[in-house]
């Protein structure tokens, strides 16, 4: 069984467009949400802070039940693949309504945007859950399997860079655009209409490539389904006395920093570095705001692109990596060497607030983001392939609810962070950016750009130190890997395990 291959060209074809258009969608939340609501809508930051950590609490539950609901299910049309049907274009609308800007006084926008952000993360939980859970159940092979993922993880990555792109074209777009007028539009719906035209682009591509997962890929593994005997641990209950699915979900939360260079990027493109002409020598304030909003494009895409080329390089790299080395070797040599990284991008940045200068020490620092985005999925699986064969059950889809779970709290432990940050340094969007001017980042003091700098430096830095320290002991490697999956072969096949054609 472990040397037969049962996915197609073809299907991982599917699959991996269908990651692509996941990628789209999940940065354009992920990366943008919280300049979107501290700038743009200018929501008071402790809201955002208290919206972000509740929904996460939510999340603690929402996950793991849809993981539970889609084990649950026996549809004839499989386990996974008629969920993402179901929430595609619910996903496809909330995601647009995140991005809408509507004309409302700030408590009926909080509550609009509360609504939206806790409805999307709901819906897409539906759609995220069964998507990654499909690796599980297209192929037997764990072999196969890690390349499915790795593979596909490529893709998403690919799919994360598009608003990216979005964002660097439409704002030196409109950039080109404010120049020429005799006066100077309101920022704040300039803003607005950026985002929402990113929005727009965004979700119609994203969705209809997301949806090829639909129509392309087939859920081939049918394991015999074994009811729960009295005194053995219930469904939830069997992921909390997995050891070492735990320690992978410790990980994946202490590395929560790895988001920050993507998700502070825009903030510190706002407060921290300026690249442009003297703001004193332009003429009317139209140039004055079209040379800011070009250098807030250009440093944020400055950032991306490093981090997309520590991010990418790596993923590109660990389909081959993963063949070689084992899991856990190569999650703790790349975030100690992402750490190194950090220092030196903050020392650096430090003494020049260059941002030239610290561009490899953050393409560096990048690299754990991509190795643990890809390893880390990997190594849930081979989690779940443990409890298989320790307790009888697998619970795919509740696997893949961890991996979800992990990446939202990531996401709003880096925005949480994010927001902690202005509180802390006293800084005021409204007095930065409003309807009749915006200031640029040389207007902010040494010390406060130096302390947003510190968001995609040192922050990062100390979560890849410290997410490294749970896999000091982590098991499932080596030969007691290769033992376990011999295992769990015979248990299968002396228990019916079938694979459909």
């Amino acid at each position: 069984m472990e040397n037969k291959k049962y996915v197609p060209k073809k299907e991982l074809t599917s699959f991996c467009v269908a990651g692509l258009g996941q990628g789209m969608i999940y940065a354009l939340m992920s990366s943008y949400i919280s300049d979107y609501y501290l700038n743009v809508l200018q929501l008071a930051p402790m809201f955002v802070l208290l919206l972000m950590l509740l929904a996460r609490v939510w999340d603690a539950i929402n996950d793991p039940l849809m993981g539970m609901i889609v084990d649950r299910s026996n549809l004839k049309s499989g386990k996974m693949i008629p969920f993402i049907r179901i929430a595609l274009i619910p996903i496809a609308i909330v995601t647009f309504l995140m991005y809408l800007s509507p004309n409302l006084e700030k408590t009926e926008l909080m509550v609009y945007s509360a609504v939206v952000y806790v409805a999307w993360g709901m819906i897409y939980t539906v759609a995220d859950v069964s998507f990654w859970g499909l690796p599980n159940v297209i192929t037997p092979d764990s072999a196969e399997r890690s390349s499915v993922i790795s593979i596909s993880k490529i893709f998403n990555s690919i799919g994360s860079a598009v608003p990216e792109v979005l964002f660097l074209v439409i704002g030196l777009g409109i950039a080109a655009w404010v120049k020429n007028q005799e006066t100077a539009p309101d920022p704040l719906m300039v803003q607005k209409r950026k985002y929402l035209l990113m929005a727009i682009i965004t979700v119609s591509i994203g969705a209809i490539l997301y949806s090829r997962v639909c129509f392309g890929v087939k859920e081939r593994v049918r394991i015999p389904v074994k009811k729960r005997e009295k005194g053995e641990p219930p469904q939830i209950a069997r992921i909390f006395k997995c050891k070492p699915l735990m320690l992978v979900i410790l990980m994946g939360i202490l590395s929560s920093g790895r988001y920050m260079v993507q998700a502070a990027a825009i903030h510190v493109a706002r407060y921290s570095f300026y690249i442009g002409p003297d703001l004193a020598t332009l003429a009317t304030e139209a140039e004055r705001v079209a040379a800011i909003e070009s250098s807030i494009s250009t440093v944020k895409t400055v950032f991306q692109i490093s981090s997309i080329i520590g991010l990418f390089g790596a993923t590109l790299f660990m389909p081959k990596l993963m063949k070689k080395f084992d899991y856990k070797k190569i999650v703790i040599v790349s975030c100690l060497a992402g750490f190194m990284a950090s220092i030196i991008t903050t020392v650096v940045g430090w003494f020049t607030m260059n941002l030239y200068a610290c561009i490899p020490f953050i393409i560096v620092s990048c690299i754990p983001l991509g190795v643990i985005n890809t390893i880390c999925l990997a190594m849930i699986c081979d989690c779940l392939d443990y409890m298989e064969l320790t307790t009888g059950f697998r619970d795919n889809a509740l696997g893949a609810a961890c991996q979800g779970f992990i990446n939202k709290v990531g996401n709003a432990f880096a925005t949480s962070g994010i927001v902690v940050m202005y509180m802390a340094i006293g800084l005021e969007p409204a007095k930065m950016l409003s309807s009749t001017a915006v200031m640029s980042a040389l207007d902010m003091p040494a010390n406060l750009r130096f302390a947003m700098f510190s968001l995609v430096s040192i922050v990062p830095g100390i979560s890849m130190l410290l997410c490294a320290i749970p896999m000091f002991f982590y098991k499932i490697s080596g030969k007691e890997k290769k033992d376990m999956i011999a295992k769990l072969q015979a248990k299968r096949e002396a228990e019916g395990f079938v694979v459909s054609e």
